[in-house]
């Protein structure tokens, strides 16, 4: 981006050099009507995930709750999935950390349908752990046995 500035710099640099009071008027107004377009247009519109300065720029209006530190990917992956717009904030001062969700107040329906569906996933992933939980709990599973088998040997030299 900066490098882009520069080259545009430099390019008006070059061009001015030839310039007349009739060019300079042309480009002022140019540069006039294209502030106008963009007034006209309006604020910016975001979608999905936000800033929450972004969130409550948009004058709808906004709610949020807390969402625990297991999940907040799923959480994610359903809002965009819904067209939900949210913003997320993480309380690291907690261990573990607390992530706030904040909603525009209009879209309670589709939040509705997002935290049905985020319940049903935590209830599934609670009864269908996943394999590498398995997998640690088989490992420290091992590990305990290890340490009975080396104090057998050890009973035994003894």
């Amino acid at each position: 981006m900066q490098e882009e500035v520069e080259q545009k710099t430099i390019n008006l640099a070059v061009t001015t050099t030839k310039l007349s009071w009739r060019v300079v008027i042309g480009a002022v107004r140019a540069f006039i009507n294209h502030k106008r377009r963009k007034q006209m247009m309006g604020p910016k519109h975001y979608r999905g995930k936000q800033t929450v300065k972004q969130l409550l720029s948009q004058d709808q209006g906004a709610t949020s709750m807390v969402v625990g530190d297991e999940g907040i990917k799923d959480f994610e992956r359903i809002a965009k999935r819904y067209g939900v717009d949210f913003a997320v904030t993480k309380d690291g001062s907690v261990n573990p950390p607390k992530y706030t969700v904040f909603f525009k107040a209009k879209d309670m329906d589709a939040l509705e349908a997002v935290m049905d569906e985020f319940e049903k996933v935590k209830a599934f992933k609670k009864e269908h752990p996943s394999v590498l939980h398995q997998l640690g709990i088989y490992k420290e599973k091992a590990k305990e046995q290890m340490v009975k088998a080396k104090i057998r040997v050890k009973e035994m030299i003894r």
